[in-house]
This record gives C-alpha cells, structure tokens and sequence, in this order.
C-alpha cells in the first residue's frame, strides 16, 4: 500500500510524478496553486489548458508540467471561475486526480488541499475529504506509492497533521475491536 505524507512547502517545488492544481472549470491559471504553476512551469501550461477547453465541477484534465519538476500536471475542477468550492466536488476531483495519476503510470503525486483558501472551504474539512479519499484510494492496492499532501504555512499542515493523526486512532480503535482468530 502506497504512503500519504504530508508536507510544508511549496508544491510547485515537488519532484513528483505529477502535481495536482486546485483548477477552475475553464482551466484558467489565474492566482494561488493554479497562479504558481503558470508562473514556475511556463505558458505551455495554460496553452495546452486552453486547448483542452472547459470541465465540468469534480473533473480532471491532464496537461504537461513544463518546466516543474514533474511530468504531468493534473488540472482538478473544484469551483467555477471566481466561485466557491464545495465538499462534493472536492471529492469527486480528489477521486479523479488519483485516479488519473494511475492512468498515466504515475507513482508519485503532490496535490494541495483543494478548494481550501480561494475556494472557501475550511482546511479543517478539507483535509478530512482528501485524507479519506486518499486513503480509501491507496488501500485498493494500485501502483501509486506516494501521495504528498503539500501545504503551505505551519498552520495548514498541523491542520492536515490533526486530521491525519484522528484518522490513524482510529484505523487503530477499528484493529483493536476486530474479533481475533
């Protein structure tokens, strides 16, 4: 089973296998991840983004990373263009960005936490979707071997440290009420 770790840094720093951008559904590489990316990775981004044309909320795209340190970059819908995020499609672009990784022989990925900041979602439940899908995702025994969840700032990452630690107690609780053989 593939490992979750979490990180404080920058995403676009990630030498990964692929990247995740907490996108729009017209692909549009305005401000925040989706901003650092156009701006790190080059215009071929948002070239080969707009040459995809538009997504639907909770869908996925797949374009180059330019010039990151990455060889995919995985463009995930969570709101619309000047718009708010919801739970709902958090998880379904979470489900297809890993999803999408496996696809492309991906065994390494970095996603942020999506819909979190501009998309107005707490960080707090943001990273119980993302945890929880990752999770479920990786314990289906498929070739990703690592999943970065990169935050930016301490206060977000002991956030995602929390929400992950809640998760390992009780994946522990769960263990210890199995009946043994």
């Amino acid at each position: 089973m593939g490992r979750i770790e979490l990180v404080e840094g920058d995403l676009v720093d990630q030498h990964v296998d692929c990247v995740v951008n907490a996108a729009n559904t017209e692909l549009w590489l305005g401000s925040g991840v989706a901003g650092a990316i156009r701006e790190r990775g080059g215009d071929s981004i948002q070239v080969e983004c707009e040459a995809h044309g538009r997504i639907g909320l909770g869908e996925v795209a797949v374009t180059g990373a330019g010039a990151l340190p990455a060889r995919y970059v995985i463009h995930a819908a969570v709101m619309e263009r000047g718009g708010d995020a919801d739970e709902t499609h958090i998880r379904q672009a979470t489900i297809g960005s890993l999803s999408a990784a496996v696809a492309h022989g991906c065994r390494s990925l970095a996603l942020p936490a999506l819909g979190a900041g501009v998309g107005g979602v707490s960080l707090q439940r943001c990273a119980e979707i993302l945890m929880q899908e990752t999770e479920s995702h990786l314990a289906s025994r498929n070739p990703l071997e690592e999943v970065r969840i990169v935050l930016w700032g301490e206060p977000a990452f002991r956030v995602f440290e929390m929400v992950q630690d809640a998760s390992k107690v009780r994946a522990q609780m769960e263990r210890m009420k199995a009946p043994s053989s």
